[in-house]
């Protein structure tokens, strides 16, 4: 598919939010696509996930609703049957099953937009998902059970050939050689198909974990286990140069507030603090402690930025977050 085709076929855009910090997210997230996609024909689908599975509220409040609609996105409501309070990071599995079964592109909600999806090479038949991840997982045992054996019993339990999906430019054993995406955006071509699929095996994972996976922690990875073997399984893979712009020119996965601050390029910061300037907008969103102190208090420009090089950054993000939290600014 050419570079910029993104635009000839329909599709729609999801992520999750509810009650809390993730609906806050989600009117910086629909404010950023709208104003970097306006000739978006797709649905723009905020799903707002409910049921027993959870102790506490998650109805988005009204003000946030209103801004939400006002940019333009859809609140679809869905229910958790499976995950919810115990494993937040299944809403992104269980909300595609409320989508209709056409192509979409999932984000994560702490997600701003700098630049319209349209730049991009969205093969929907092909599906891929973000490689800004760390190897997280496996954290394989000495002597023991390695990645190798661990990834290959997950793509032996679900019928998947293995071979093509390494990486061999890697070594043997280094993480980077298997298929492993962060969760922070994907797309496939059938919504509702993709997330049965995904469904099915985390479930598997979870309910019936392989001897090999004895050592290992599902959670918080459960989801970010299951991805790739879902994508390998549709006949996607790694991304290539077309889907540079995601974690790119075109999105920026900021993950938190203060890592926004501490890493991300200035032009995000000048598109994050115009399009939560107006009243309307901040009237809503000063209420949220993150974005009252960061951002319209200055504290992320006057305090984080400062305390990092960003052209000499730690190499893993979790030093970034200690230090910020040593400062005292880690506000979520």
């Amino acid at each position: 598919m050419a570079a910029g085709t993104a635009h000839r076929q329909a599709f729609n855009v999801i992520c999750i939010a509810q009650a809390g910090r993730l609906e806050y997210e989600a009117v910086l997230f629909a404010l950023s696509f709208r104003a970097a996609n306006p000739e978006f024909k797709g649905r723009l689908i905020v799903a707002e996930p409910s049921g027993a599975r959870w102790h506490q509220p998650t109805q988005i409040s009204e003000p946030v609703r209103k801004l939400l609609e006002g940019a333009g996105a859809e609140i679809l409501p869905f229910e958790n049957r499976h995950f919810g309070q115990s494993y937040p990071y299944g809403n992104k599995i269980e909300a595609l099953l409320a989508l209709p079964p056409e192509p979409f592109i999932f984000f994560d909600t702490d997600t701003v937009f700098t630049g319209p999806l349209s730049d991009l090479e969205l093969d929907f038949d092909h599906p891929a998902a973000s490689m800004r991840r760390e190897g997280t997982w496996p954290d394989p045992p000495l002597y023991k059970v390695g990645y190798t054996e661990i990834w290959k019993s997950l793509y032996d339990r679900f019928g998947l050939e293995f071979e093509s999906s390494l990486d061999l430019s890697q070594p043997d054993e280094h993480w980077e050689r298997y298929l492993y995406f962060n969760a922070g955006w994907f797309f496939g071509a059938d919504a509702q198909a993709f997330g049965q699929r995904f469904l099915d095996y985390a479930l598997s994972i979870r309910n019936d974990t392989p001897d090999e996976l004895a050592s290992q922690s599902l959670d918080p990875w459960l989801d970010q286990i299951a991805l790739p073997l879902v994508i390998h399984s549709f006949g996607g893979g790694r991304p290539g140069p077309g889907l540079a712009g995601l974690d790119g020119d075109v999105s920026c996965h900021y993950r938190a507030l203060p890592l926004m601050y501490a890493r991300e390029s200035d032009g995000v910061l000048d598109t994050v603090e115009t399009l939560l300037a107006p009243n309307p907008v901040k009237k809503v969103m000063k209420t949220y402690e993150p974005f009252r102190k960061l951002v319209y208090q200055g504290h992320g420009r006057k305090k984080i930025r400062p305390l990092f090089d960003r052209a000499n950054l730690p190499r893993r993000e979790q030093m970034i977050r200690n230090q910020i939290k040593r400062a005292g600014l880690w506000l979520r």
